[in-house]
């Protein structure tokens, strides 16, 4: 027991420490822990010395020095709290109150922090590899505020970090803030900071305690000082200019707010991230890993403008399109939780904002009116119709993104809340086939009317469009299998068969009233009502699109298209596809496309790369790595920070920066790596070669962690829950005792073990055909083997190690085999 002199030197040595007689130190032996009493800092340092902080309590209270492995990255500014109301502005480096300080168990109070009738008090400690910092303010009345800084962090300058990823998906390009004052602000907390040449990264991640929310604005600052400060409030703050996330040469993007008497509690945690390691994309034989990881945390990030404003024209220019079906793909392959959540989110404000009561979806967000048909644009939301036509591709954009996106989230509530929107919006252009020919058609009915129909908003295509169709098909056929999967078989069906009316007419020739050219060897892009053919200058992406979506499954055809589109980029000598080989007539296009090659007449537009990806992965994988790597190669370049290419020059052109321009890469991951989720399983469908073995990377779909090492007929995933390996695409799930494995990642049959415990499972597939089916467990435990999707009633051998004997299948078209595993064991059903 503490006896009274002992209890009297702690109170003694306690309030010599309140009153700064002595130092931290004499009570506090953590080294990690230091003061300086002389010049009035504490300094704290994790455990392995990649982060530490200097505290200055000399004239207030501020953090002087963030020290990343040994070099301090901010600016004298440092970082502190603060305020500013119309008039003035207060920090707590300025405290009219005496600073108290307080030693704690792993940590440090600090309290008398007083300023602008405001006073708080700061709390560090040391957790583990962390510094978490709690900050209590209080204001003592309510007040109408400009801005403030909970807190704001001044780093040297914009060289110290390329960027920072922000935890919804985004991110901040700091060459991006190019002049003093512009300023990018998100409804976010957390960024990872980071530069790609040192490997060194800084998370910070800025959480209200309570229902208060977090902003954080990113701004060019004083002498190039590069400055992220945070905003906590009881609301979400609205933008001060219209709806702009970015403005230019002005540092108050959010619009004034009150705060009201009280206290308010937040917590900042820092930690130093190995940022080479925290965002590998593993081994990439035949590819350059590292311009893949900053090509995807650059461009591919680009287009989150904000929460629930995910897209592709990106924040500089506070724009989104909603007529681009692209976004979930970049999703998987960007393989982050945060943009798969904000783009979830996105779709559901879009359903409940750009859908109008017909189920006609609104094409365009952005910050302000000025590019809408005139009374389309609501201030509020954002949305609005673009100036240039109705683009009929918002209709098949949404439905596609909302089912791929399906397969990222696997949530089935979600996608029951966008089914009616889903249906309203196929529904509203599988009604637009006024000449029942399966092909249905766009708003404007001629070139003579200057409008356009889709993503290429300056050329006039008109009443039957083939892009837009190929679009809709694609869009048919996703959304059919999401009415399977929500038990709405009638409906499924009902899609299909549109669907395959839509193929048979499109594939049709030119007179018969297709978008087939047997004389150009090419689909033409679109036809006038008065029955005039337009657009046979080989148009990539309605080429591509017809043969990457399915519609064009004639070898001839896809040889005819695809060999005279690489001869002709060869001779050019371009890095990628342009939109069109050959000109436009004049009269189908705006004089912003004219002359020939110009804008969308003949530049280069990687933003629909995907397309000629997914087209060559299954012709001649070669060339679709060629144009891979040449992206990648650009992107070392310039970035890719351009909206287009000339074709003439191949130099960027255009502000509007696009984050589409990624997408070559994302088809990487989904056609060449195959990574193809669904919503139950993950599902791997490559199309590997030679050069790509040895091919390993992680992939986290839905919490689970999946390693992958992918060549050529030779694939396997592996989770801690099991290991299997397979020479042909696949899907495979494990939940709790129950293994489902999924040939050719397909539904129609599966292989279901039970085990008979938690032990991990490991399975080679054999065969998978009509007649035969194999695997072989290496793994030891008691299995129950169900082969499912067999033809009900009929008779099957099944052989465990070359013992056969003789089943029939159940009516649910299942046979069932149980062994206990000891060694290495085989199984075979066959078809007698």
């Amino acid at each position: 027991m503490t006896n009274y002199k002992q209890l009297s030197l702690i109170v003694y040595i306690f309030s010599l420490l309140l009153s700064r007689q002595v130092s931290l130190a004499a009570v506090n032996t953590d080294p990690t822990i230091t003061e300086d009493p002389p010049h009035k800092t504490i300094t704290l340092t994790v455990p392995d010395k990649t982060l530490a902080i200097v505290i200055d309590y000399s004239n207030g209270c501020s953090i002087k020095q963030l020290i990343i492995k040994g070099k301090n990255v901010l600016s004298a500014s440092g970082i502190y709290t603060g305020i500013r109301t119309k008039s003035e502005v207060f920090s707590s480096d300025k405290s009219s109150r005496k600073i108290v300080l307080a030693a704690t168990a792993n940590g440090v109070s600090i309290s008398g922090i007083s300023y602008g009738g405001v006073e708080e008090e700061w709390n560090f400690e040391l957790a583990g590899q962390k510094i978490i910092w709690h900050i209590e303010r209080e204001y003592k009345q309510d007040a109408d505020l400009e801005d403030m800084a909970f807190p704001a962090w001044h780093f040297t300058d914009l060289a110290v970090w390329k960027g920072g990823i922000l935890d919804n998906g985004g991110m901040v390009w700091c060459k991006y803030l190019k002049q003093a004052g512009d300023t990018y602000g998100v409804h976010t907390g957390g960024t990872t900071f980071w530069n790609a040449l040192s490997g060194d990264a800084l998370r910070i991640n800025t959480k209200p305690e309570g229902p208060d929310v977090v902003a954080t604005k990113f701004t060019h600052g004083a002498n190039n000082e590069f400055v992220s400060s945070q905003l906590v409030t009881d609301a979400l703050l609205k933008q001060r200019y219209q709806l702009s996330r970015f403005v230019s040469g002005k540092e108050d993007v959010f619009a004034p707010f009150t705060v009201k008497k009280g206290r308010i509690k937040v917590t900042c945690e820092l930690q130093y991230v190995d940022y080479l390691a925290a965002y590998s994309r593993g081994t990439l034989p035949g590819i350059d890993a590292a311009a893949v990881r900053e090509l995807l945390n650059t461009t591919g990030r680009y287009g989150v403008v904000d929460n629930n404003i995910v897209g592709g024209n990106g924040w500089l220019t506070n724009w989104k399109c909603l007529h681009e079906p692209f976004f979930a793909q970049i999703g998987m392959a960007l393989n982050d939780q945060h943009y798969t959540k904000n783009f979830s989110a996105t779709l559901n404000q879009e359903r409940d904002q750009a859908m109008l009561p017909d189920g006609r979806v609104l094409s365009r967000w952005h910050n302000t009116a000025g590019d809408e048909i005139p009374g389309t644009y609501n201030s509020e939301t954002g949305y609005y119709e673009a100036m240039w036509g109705y683009t009929i591709d918002s209709q098949t954009g949404y439905i596609i993104n909302t089912s791929e996106q399906f397969d990222l989230n696997g949530d089935l509530s979600w996608l029951r809340s966008h089914q009616a929107s889903c249906e309203k919006a196929l529904n509203w252009l599988l009604q637009r086939d006024e000449n029942h020919n399966g092909i249905f058609e766009m708003k404007n009915n001629n070139i003579a009317e200057a409008k356009c129909s889709d993503w290429l908003d300056i050329v006039w295509a008109s009443y039957e469009n083939a892009f837009v169709n190929a679009q809709l098909y694609e869009a048919l056929t996703l959304w059919a299998n999401c009415e399977k999967v929500l038990g709405n078989a009638h409906q499924s069906d009902y899609y299909s068969t549109i669907a395959q009316r839509l193929k048979t007419a499109f594939n049709k020739p030119l007179n018969a009233g297709g978008f087939w050219s047997p004389e150009k060897k090419q689909y033409v892009y679109w036809r006038d009502k008065d029955g005039s053919v337009h657009g046979d200058n080989l148009v990539t992406p309605v080429n591509f699109a017809a043969i990457a979506f399915g519609l064009c499954d004639d070898p001839q055809r896809i040889s005819g298209i695809l060999d005279q589109i690489e001869r002709r980029t060869t001779a050019e000598h371009l890095f990628h596809w342009p939109l069109c080989f050959d000109s436009f007539q004049r009269a189908e296009v705006s004089g912003g496309n004219w002359p020939f090659p110009k804008y969308e007449n003949g530049d280069i537009f990687p933003t629909w790369g995907y397309l000629g990806i997914r087209a060559y992965a299954s012709y001649d994988k070669a060339i679709a790595l060629k144009y891979i790597d040449n992206i990648l190669q650009q992107y070392k370049k310039d970035g890719l920070s351009s909206q287009r290419y000339s074709r003439t020059t191949q130099e960027g052109l255009g502000d509007d920066i696009l984050a589409g321009i990624s997408t070559s890469i994302t088809a990487l991951y989904r056609d060449i790596y195959g990574i193809r989720p669904k919503w139950n399983r993950m599902g791997i469908e490559p199309n590997m070669t030679p050069a790509l073995n040895g091919t390993a990377f992680s992939y986290t779909l839905r919490d689970t962690v999946y390693q992958l090492k992918l060549g050529v007929d030779n694939y396997t995933m592996r989770t801690n829950g099991f290991s299997v390996k397979s020479k042909k695409a696949f899907g495979a799930n494990r939940s709790e005792n129950i293994f489902t494995y999924y040939p050719n990642n397909q539904d129609s049959t599966t292989l279901r073990i039970n085990t008979g415990t938690d032990r991990p499972l490991s399975i080679t597939m054999g065969e998978w055909n009509a007649t035969e089916i194999s695997w072989t467990v290496t793994s030891h435990d008691r299995y129950a083997f169900t082969v499912k999707g067999l033809h009900p009633g009929a008779n099957y051998r099944i052989g465990v190690n070359g013992t056969f004997r003789s089943v029939k299948a159940k009516e649910d078209g299942s046979v069932t085999v149980k062994q206990i595993c000891t060694s290495a064991t085989r199984f075979v059903v066959n078809v007698t």
